[in-house]
């Protein structure tokens, strides 16, 4: 009789997450894909190929652990060893941060948790609805903190030197920190392209419904018919909107060809039949302005309910577009830049800093592994605090200035490619270099104190 295989442990790793995969995704495909059905059928002038990719996207992150096992089964020894004491401090790192954000969060939202009809179901509703925004905002910070601790423990056991003596070189080491960080990378990009992005409007509706206003999904929503020359300015939508619910104080402000105003309708409410392809305006006032610096005259016998057909808006055509930015994927931002451009009147400096963003911020992941590597690897006796403390404020000083530059960005005071990507440039390169340096044997601190201005 053979023995068995000692690479079989290892080979389940991989088979067993994929499995788990699998079953995820036969749960989350077919829900992703009638979402994408459900907007297609309402919203027809859509990038179609954008949102067709969402099922695939959400499908392939269901196997983002299966990869990574796949990466854990073909390593060697030492990078077998290193995955392990990376991964449980990881764990452990992630497990705290979302402890303390939790509460910290809780903090702003306790009040409406507990006067809702039932607290315990509507906070796992929350921040089950959330958890996409909250993987995307943790997983750098988790990195950091669990490089920079598994660096140092095997730094000061001696176990770095040991491995270095033996023939690996730092390159090898660190060669899981660098695949943890293109794995977190890659299942940032997954989420930014639609579901952390939705995680936000998702928390202000699950809000409402626990104040009470369950029938309000997200008020003022603006948005504009370019060809038609007509605005539409939305009170509130229910959260069934695209099942045919009504909207609530609609006004419609309609142009003429020149841009003079031609008339301005408000309704209590205004609901779309997708069959009779038609829209019903309830409780209508009307006023025509029949010639411009003329008064507007209020229209007589409207019919309730006002029956307009030959407009071709869609409900979800008004709501996704006016939207803020932030609460956009990758798709609906496709959407709103194609409806609206240059020269236009929206100001588009907003929504394309943060189509950008949603690609460079991925890339974070990448840069604190590159940061935080050759900060926590110390071979002399001088502890690992100097480096942890350059780390983090390398770390910290990368976020704050991707905040600051996403800011100019929204504003119109930088462009928003540069907005969005020149932090990950100027980081990415330092970041680059001290790796360079570290896996050379070059001194680092000295080379970051000729950054420093030396004390007068």
């Amino acid at each position: 009789m053979l023995p068995p295989s000692p690479a079989m442990p290892r080979i389940l790793v991989p088979m067993l997450l994929a499995l788990g995969g699998a079953l995820l995704a036969l749960k989350v495909g077919p829900a992703e894909q009638q979402q994408v059905w459900d907007q297609l059928s309402n919203f027809p002038d859509v990038q179609a190929e954008a949102h067709s990719l969402r099922p695939v996207i959400a499908v392939a992150l269901c196997f983002l652990p299966a990869l990574g096992g796949l990466f854990y089964a073909m390593g060697g020894t030492l990078a077998r060893y290193v995955s392990r004491q990376f991964l449980m401090i990881f764990l452990i790192c992630v497990a705290g941060l979302f402890v303390i954000w939790m509460i910290s969060d809780l903090g702003d939202n306790l009040d409406d948790l507990k006067n809702s009809p039932s607290p315990s179901q509507f906070a796992v509703q929350l921040y089950g609805a959330r958890l996409p925004e909250i993987a995307v905002m943790l997983l750098p910070y988790s990195l950091l903190l669990s490089i920079l601790y598994c660096l140092g423990k095997l730094s000061r056991s001696r176990e770095i030197v040991a491995m270095i003596q033996t023939g690996r070189g730092l390159a090898r080491l660190t060669a899981p920190f660098l695949v943890a960080g293109a794995l977190a990378g890659l299942l940032c990009a997954g989420l930014n392209y639609q579901w952390a992005p939705a995680a936000v409007a998702k928390e202000n509706s699950i809000l409402r419904k626990a104040r009470g206003q369950d029938g309000v999904a997200e008020p003022n929503i603006r948005y504009r018919n370019i060809p038609a020359r007509r605005l539409w300015m939305v009170g509130a939508f229910p959260p069934d909107y695209q099942k045919g619910a009504p909207l609530s104080d609609v006004t419609v402000i309609q142009e003429r060809p020149d841009g003079s105003l031609e008339s301005i309708l408000t309704a209590k409410r205004a609901s779309w039949s997708p069959m009779l392809r038609d829209w019903k305006f309830y409780e209508v006032r009307k006023q025509v302005i029949k010639s411009e610096g003329s008064r507007p005259v209020f229209e007589q016998g409207i019919p309730d309910p006002l029956v307009i057909t030959g407009w071709n808006e869609v409900p979800t055509q008004i709501i996704r577009p006016g939207l803020p930015a932030v609460q956009l994927g990758i798709p609906d931002l496709n959407d709103w830049l194609e409806s609206n451009p240059d020269g236009a009147w929206a100001n588009r400096g907003g929504h394309l800093t943060q189509w950008h963003y949603r690609w460079a911020q991925p890339f974070n992941c990448l840069i604190v592994v590159l940061l935080a590597t050759p900060l926590g690897v110390v071979f002399s006796r001088r502890g690992t605090s100097g480096g942890v403390a350059m780390a983090v404020f390398l770390c910290a000083g990368m976020l704050f200035v991707s905040n600051i530059f996403l800011s100019l960005g929204d504003s119109g005071h930088l462009r928003p490619g540069w907005a969005a990507w020149l932090p990950n440039l100027l980081f990415g390169s330092l970041a680059v270099y001290l790796f360079q340096r570290r896996l050379a044997g070059r001194p680092i601190y000295q080379t970051l104190r000729k950054f420093i201005p030396a004390e007068a």
